[in-house]
């Protein structure tokens, strides 16, 4: 018994709705606050042995911060692990809301979310910036290409080998330029299309050149020089799988790494019914997005190890496991792909399996693992 009284806090932008639980005496007291997170820790900490917890949310980790501050016991807990009776469904407010995040922490019911260090949380915006820069890139892209489309022509340029230009290089926007309309409303979009591209371009670049800054920084130096001397990571990948998983070492086997990032097989199997699908998809997507992406490399990568990083300083304990995990990765991808199956189930096995030996090379990397 770490606590006594249980404290649900149901939060929201402008006003949080608090409800205390004692299981021994079966007090229950309700209050509702603004955002000032001194006026809730005086009020939490007038109980006895109290603990708190609220939600997982878009609210983030701010007040979990400011309520440990005082000496307040304070976890966030996993909204998608929160099982809720059904006839409590269509009975929803904040009060509700409260009292039953009171009621699952006192029967030891909430699975907790690790609280990443300030630091940690802010070396993600950049990583999460520049993943939101690329699908605006994409998007933008997208639109500009369609555009002439509508109209005609098709990009259809050859060298002189006889092989097809690809898209988004010079000679593809000497030709977007000499798609340009005449009639002026269509020349107006045209133009827009144009500088949304060209300004996504920049955008993307300069977020890229932040990111590989960040990642030279002593807190993620040694893991991200790690990560990328596996095959398919480079550093912009590397430091975002450092910087969302923020510890390593917090993971207690590989498969927790891989059920945490959403690569966890899914069933739904019932008495003699057995029924097996594809991956969750319930965890990190930024990880998860990158780590699939990497895998690709190994359906065609040369058996070559791959170089380390220029001026980096890995072990050579580390190095070895990293191409140790790349030959076995190719052929794993190479098995799989003899045995029939489908080239994107293939790859998210693969993903799978590389998202362990993400953990086990961080784990090396941060010294938890010798």
């Amino acid at each position: 018994m770490t606590y006594i009284t249980s404290i649900g806090l149901d939060v929201h932008a402008r006003s949080v709705s608090t409800c205390a639980f004692d299981p021994f005496t079966g007090e229950v007291a309700q209050r509702t606050f603004g955002t000032d997170a001194a006026e809730i820790a005086g009020w939490i900490l007038g109980f006895e042995e109290p603990k708190a917890v609220y939600g997982s949310g878009p609210t983030g980790f701010a007040l979990c911060r400011e309520l440990r501050a005082p000496g307040v016991d304070c976890v966030v807990g996993a909204v998608s692990k929160m099982q809720r009776p059904s006839a409590e469904k269509r009975r929803k407010n904040d009060r509700r809301d409260a009292a039953f995040l009171a009621r699952l922490l006192a029967t030891r019911n909430i699975t907790e979310v690790w609280v990443p260090p300030v630091e940690a949380e802010a070396a993600r915006d950049p990583s999460r910036a520049l993943d939101d820069a690329r699908e605006d890139l994409q998007r933008a892209r997208r639109r500009l290409s369609k555009f002439p489309l509508r109209r005609g022509p098709a990009f259809d340029e050859t060298d002189a080998l006889g092989r097809r230009r690809g898209a988004w290089t010079r000679a593809f926007w000497r030709w977007a330029e000499s798609c340009r309309p005449s009639d002026p409303a269509a020349a107006a979009a045209f133009d827009r299309y144009v500088a949304c591209a060209r300004c996504a371009e920049s955008d993307k670049r300069a977020l890229e050149k932040r990111v590989l800054a960040e990642a030279r920084a002593d807190r993620w130096r040694g893991a991200v020089e790690a990560l990328s001397c596996i095959k398919g990571i480079d550093a912009v990948t590397a430091f975002c799988l450092a910087t969302e998983a923020g510890c390593f070492s917090r993971f207690p086997t590989a498969g927790a790494h891989a059920s945490w990032l959403g690569l966890a097989p899914s069933e739904h199997s019932s008495g003699e019914k057995e029924a097996k699908g594809g991956i969750t998809k319930t965890g990190n997507s930024a990880s998860r997005r990158a780590l699939v992406e990497a895998a690709w490399h190994f359906k065609s990568c040369s058996p070559e190890p791959k170089a380390p990083p220029a001026g980096s300083a890995v072990p050579a304990a580390v190095k070895r496991r990293c191409d140790d995990a790349a030959a076995r990765l190719r052929r794993r991808h190479e098995s799989l792909g003899a045995a029939g199956k489908r080239p994107c189930v293939a790859n998210v096995a693969v993903a799978r399996e590389l998202a362990c030996r993400v953990r086990e090379v961080g784990r090396r990397a941060e010294g938890t693992l010798a």
